[in-house]
């Protein structure tokens, strides 16, 4: 059995999250700002399809991506250097969280609920949610959006209209975070994509004990900008 969760009460502690689904901790409580900020926090994050109550994971093991660990794929290095695309920060939040919550080939449904967009969205107004675009002839094409919590940046949903377009925005993210001292990034679940690019898992244990050191800093919300030289 999970936990509950009213309006005021705490998360559970991590290690309290089943092993069957992995990583399902508790249900309930809400969206809000400081709700979510504190599961960031502690190392959970929601995940619920629509007609289900909020549900709330931290799965063991973790996906991470530390920046310094990037591996740029050869075929995308050649892409990258074709320089036929904008990369963009926070230019198109609202638009880039409604692609990722358009159904994906074999899906029939989305976890991005019309909830989550929004509580995602109020997160970007007070500049702790981000985006990060590719833009090919002045058209979105892909792109990608997370939260950003001290030096920790969470991933949480891309996708592409065009080939090799989230890969943009993944590369040119990472490059972006090792900049700003990100010592983290939180892939949440392990996909080959996410592999290529030098991700790997590491156990619950050792993600929470990083994100300690990680997430204690002031929380000033801002508006992202992505240096012209990422890969000059």
């Amino acid at each position: 059995m999970i936990p509950w969760l009213g309006p005021g009460d705490p998360f559970p502690p991590v290690e309290r999250a089943l092993e069957e689904p992995n990583g399902l901790l508790a249900a309930g409580a809400d969206l809000s700002e400081d709700r979510l900020l504190d599961a960031y926090a502690r190392g959970i994050f929601p995940w619920y399809s629509a007609g289900q109550p909020v549900l709330w994971w931290s799965p063991d093991p973790r996906m991470v991506l530390i920046p310094a660990e990037l591996k740029i794929p050869r075929s995308l290095r050649k892409r990258l250097a074709r320089r036929d695309y904008e990369v963009r920060a926070d230019s198109a939040f609202e638009e880039v969280i409604h692609a990722c919550a358009e159904p994906r080939r074999g899906q029939d449904g989305t976890w991005i609920t019309d909830d989550i967009a929004e509580a995602y969205l109020r997160l970007h107004r007070s500049g702790h949610a981000h985006s990060v675009e590719t833009w090919i002839g002045g058209t979105l094409a892909g792109g990608l959006y997370g939260v950003e919590l001290g030096h920790m940046f969470y991933g949480e949903s891309m996708f592409a209209r065009a080939p090799d377009a989230s890969k943009i925005a993944l590369a040119h993210l990472v490059r972006q975070l090792a900049r700003r001292d990100c010592g983290m990034i939180d892939c949440q679940m392990k996909t080959p994509l996410l592999t290529r690019f030098g991700a790997r898992e590491i156990p619950r244990q050792e993600f929470v004990r990083k994100l300690v050191e990680l997430v204690n800093y002031p929380r000033t919300g801002r508006t992202w900008s992505l240096d012209d030289d990422l890969f000059d």
